[in-house]
């Protein structure tokens, strides 16, 4: 990875987009302050689904094993066994198909296309009627999670000092894959009570990074597993401690549509602190 690929992939995690928006300030009354008196799991407008406890609460030990550390676990076990040539399929195996089908495959997409998700990311908080966590939250979140992989995949790629497929250095794990797939599973834990298919089409966003860093002859099959598991786990990771000294149980925010005294539509914005 050149220098410069680095420095911005580095920065971009600070990048936050701001969007003006016109809101109705609701009083804090006891009697009508609904963020207060809405449990979890209530199903408000624009909603089809319900934020069950299960979904909710990230700070059990039982769910991190097994939605962190067990796949995550695979994932950089079956990079690690198969970098060398073994496995029914290989590293190597998958290399001679790529030079066999598509040898002159080469973009630049996959430099940008796994940032594409923090759009979304944003965007949804535009229009969901509710979320796991408020913008702010989700900022540092985002932040703390893209900063655990780098502390997990720089290292790591110094240690291994493996050379990639077109012979540059520093191959394993991949980077691109890492950082794809940490910002893919921070989407679907904000967001999969709201869509099963916001969670599919980010982790497809995330698999079409690492499938294009081997065709493009960048990465091994290897270094894109591994990616991939340390995405997740750092994720997980970041929200499992998060809930644990946080103790944060519930929402932050509940956006309502509502009608504004000059009779046009606009939103009104429920903090619960």
């Amino acid at each position: 990875m050149k220098i410069t690929n680095i420095i911005i992939a580095q920065f971009l995690w600070c990048t936050v987009l701001f969007v003006p928006a016109q809101a109705q300030v609701v009083p804090k009354h006891p009697a009508t302050d609904t963020a207060h008196v809405l449990p979890a799991d209530t199903v408000l407008p624009g909603q089809k689904h319900p934020f069950t406890e299960s979904q909710r609460l990230e700070g059990s030990n039982k769910r991190y094993l097994l939605r962190a550390v067990l796949p995550a676990a695979a994932l950089m076990g079956a990079g690690v066994y198969t970098i060398q040539g073994n496995g029914f399929y290989s590293s190597f195996d998958a290399r001679d198909a790529r030079n066999r089908q598509t040898p002159n495959f080469s973009t630049k997409i996959d430099d940008y296309l796994f940032f594409t998700p923090i759009v979304g990311l944003y965007a949804f908080d535009l229009f969901s009627s509710q979320n796991r966590h408020d913008i702010r939250r989700q900022t540092g979140l985002l932040l703390a999670s893209g900063l655990l992989t780098s502390a997990i995949v720089w290292p790591v790629k110094n240690i291994t000092n493996i050379d990639r497929p077109n012979g540059d250095p520093t191959a394993f794990p991949s980077g691109h894959t890492a950082y794809a797939f940490t910002i893919a599973t921070l989407v679907d834990k904000e967001f999969r009570h709201k869509s099963p298919w916001i969670s599919v089409g980010s982790y497809a966003v995330a698999s079409a990074t690492g499938v294009m860093r081997v065709l493009n002859n960048e990465h091994w099959m290897a270094d894109v597993l591994a990616g991939a598991g340390v995405g997740i786990l750092s994720v997980n990771t970041v929200y499992w401690l998060n809930d644990k000294l946080a103790k944060n149980k519930g929402y932050n925010t509940t956006a309502i549509p509502v009608v504004l005294p000059t009779g046009q539509p606009g939103m009104a914005i429920m903090v619960q602190f």
